[in-house]
This record gives C-alpha cells, structure tokens and sequence, in this order.
C-alpha cells in the first residue's frame, strides 16, 4: 500500500513538474539559454490564474469558466511577457557569451520576483474553487482529488501535443532545423528570429500555465518561483538538455524520489532531488537523453 501512495504522489507531483520543464527545456533547445526566470514566469501565472478565478467567482460564474480562467491567465502572461522579455531584452545579447545571458535571465528573475511582490502583495492568495469540481476518487482504500488525476491526464497530452507539434508538422520541421543550426536554417531562408520569439513564447506559456493549474494545489504566495526554478532544473539535467522525452523520465524520477522521501523520512524531500540528479549524472553527465557531442578544440 505504501508503494502504491508513492506511486500515485510522485505521478502527480511530475505531472505539473513536467510541464514546466518542457517549456524550460524547449527554450533551451531552440534558443540556447539557460533562461532562471522560467520560475517567475510559473509564479506570475499562478497568480495571474488567481486573481481571474477570484473575479469569476465574484461575478457569480459558473465554476467551469474557472478553468477557462486559469488557460487565460497562461495566455496572458505568455502575450505579454514573453515578447517584451525576449524581443526587447534577451535579444540584444544573442551572440555574446552563454553566461551572459544566465546572468541576465537571473537579473530577470530578481525583477519579476519583485514585481509580483508589488503587483500582488505579500498576502497568500488561496483559490480551491477548481480543485473541488472533479470529485473523489477510489484507489482501494486510497482517496485522491479528481483535480489532480486531471492534471496527470493533461501532463500526457501537452506532451504528445508538443512532441507531434515538432515532429509531424511543417512549423515544428522548421523549429527543428533551427534547433540543429539556426545558421544553416538561416541560410535555407527561415526566419531564425521569428521562430525564437515563437519558442520562447510557447515556453512562457507552458511556465505560466503550469503555474495556472497548480494554483488551486497551493498557496500563491512570494518565494514560489525559487523553488520551482531548482526543481525545473534538476529535471531538465536529468533527462537531459533539449530532451522532451527526458523532460518526461526527468519529471517521473523527481516525482517519485521526493514522494519516497516525504512518505518515508520527511526530512530528506529536498536532498532526494538532488540525490537522485547526482546518481543519474555519475552515469550520465549528459543525462538520460542526450548524446554526448565531440569537443570542438
């Protein structure tokens, strides 16, 4: 039985980490940058997800455009943020040294930190309408939230949506050419800049709406994006770089050793992510899902 509970927990705690990490590695694999603030962008989603379902609910809405309100709140923060972030600062550094532009997207993090702090305030921000509208449901005698078996079924299909995006459509051939050389997709006549502001618009919309749909798990409240962004990162190194299949293994492997440690020695939740990112790193300093490449001297 106690197997089962930290199966189930791990399976839903990955499923919103996935998420989160496929936008991170997806940035990553098309425009190269280690982006830090991918955590602010999931907190600002929270808490743009918040502030909307608390204004249907005041409105008297149905609880369904809850969820309606939730995918807004991705969106917005993807339409407004992501072009601003990537046309007007990230740009100006592209060409220039990959540290850089970490200390960059670090400097970002600190900024949205901040702006969420001033925007939205100290106070916890707490939204358990969505979270009641599945039900219960029945595992033997184990009881678990229908919200959160949702959110695993969702975790599948952004997935296999993303995947058959870049692997069976004409736009997602192009994103893959640039992913293997924006230089010779350049030349082919693709418009490099183009598809980076797509791909990071697309990675700010899975942060933010991965943020969205977690917010009725937990409080939103300040210091929420440090702890993803950590989390987000030892799932992308895990899996490996660029690696949506890794991302999914990446976000299982974290899922299940902090469920195994908050079940069975509470005290060690933190120290199993880390442990299970440096046995798989002793063995794969690549990660699971990507090759080791020639050094070039």
């Amino acid at each position: 039985m106690l197997a089962l509970t930290i199966f189930a927990d791990g399976v839903i705690y990955a499923s919103w980490l996935f998420i989160v990490a496929l936008g991170l590695t997806l940035i990553f694999g098309v425009l190269k940058i280690l982006n830090i603030a991918h955590g602010s962008f999931y907190a600002v989603g929270a808490y743009a997800a918040a502030s909307l379902v608390g204004w249907f609910t005041s409105m008297e809405m149905a609880p369904e455009w809850s969820l309606v309100a939730m995918l807004m709140a991705g969106v917005a923060v993807a339409a407004l943020l992501a072009p601003l972030t990537e046309r007007g600062l990230l740009r100006v550094f592209y060409g220039r040294d990959e540290v850089l532009l970490v200390l960059v997207t670090y400097a970002l993090f600190l900024i949205l930190e901040d702006a969420t702090k001033l925007l939205w305030g100290p106070t916890p921000y707490y939204v358990s309408e969505p979270y009641g509208m599945f039900g219960n449901i029945e595992f033997g005698s184990l009881f678990y939230v229908g919200y959160d078996l949702m959110l695993v079924v969702f975790a599948l299909a952004c997935g296999l949506a993303v995947w058959w995006g870049l692997n069976r459509t004409t736009m997602g051939k192009v994103v893959l050419a640039v992913i293997h050389s924006d230089e010779v997709a350049s030349s082919m006549g693709v418009n490099v800049s183009r598809v980076y502001t797509f791909a990071f618009m697309f990675g700010i919309f899975l942060a933010a709406l991965a943020g969205a749909l977690t917010a009725p798990m937990i409080s939103v409240q300040p210091g929420l994006s440090s702890g993803v962004i950590i989390v987000s990162f030892a799932v992308v190194i895990i899996g490996g770089l660029g690696s949506i299949e890794g991302a999914a293994i990446g976000a299982l492997i974290v899922g299940l050793a902090r469920a195994a440690a908050v079940h069975t020695w509470p005290a060690a939740e933190l120290f199993s992510v880390y442990a299970a990112m440096s046995i798989v790193l002793i063995f794969r300093p690549e990660g699971l899902f990507q090759r080791a490449q020639a050094r070039k001297i």
